[in-house]
C-alpha cells in the first residue's frame, strides 16, 4: 500500500523557512531536527524570501482540515456498517429460504 503524503500546516512552514533565512544552522540541520527533506526547506525558504508576510497565509494544496477528514471518516464508518447490515441480511434471507422456514 502506498504511503501517505504528509502535510504541514502554514504556521510549521513558516517557522522554518524563517529559521532557513536567519541561516544560524545549515539545510540540513533544520531538516534533521524537523524531519522534512533539505530541498523542502530549500523551497520554502525561497518562497518565504520571494512572497514575504504573504507566505505564512498560504496553505498546502495537499492538506486536508481535520473536520473534513474526520467527516470522511465517519462517512467510510457508516457506509461499512450498512454494507456490514445488508450482507447479513442477504445471508439470512437465503438461510431461510433453502430451509423452508
Amino acid at each position: 500500500m502506498a504511503t501517505k503524503r504528509r502535510g504541514f500546516s502554514a504556521q510549521f512552514n513558516f517557522k522554518v523557512a524563517l529559521e532557513a533565512v536567519k541561516g544560524v544552522k545549515t539545510l540540513s540541520e533544520l531538516a534533521s531536527e524537523h524531519g522534512v527533506h533539505p530541498n523542502q526547506i530549500g523551497q520554502w525558504k525561497q518562497q518565504l524570501l520571494k512572497e514575504g508576510r504573504r507566505f505564512s497565509a498560504i496553505t498546502p494544496r495537499t492538506n486536508k482540515t481535520a473536520r473534513e477528514e474526520a467527516r470522511i471518516s465517519r462517512a467510510k464508518g457508516e457506509i461499512s456498517r450498512e454494507m456490514a447490515i445488508r450482507t447479513i441480511a442477504v445471508f439470512k434471507m437465503r438461510m431461510f429460504s433453502r430451509t423452508g422456514l
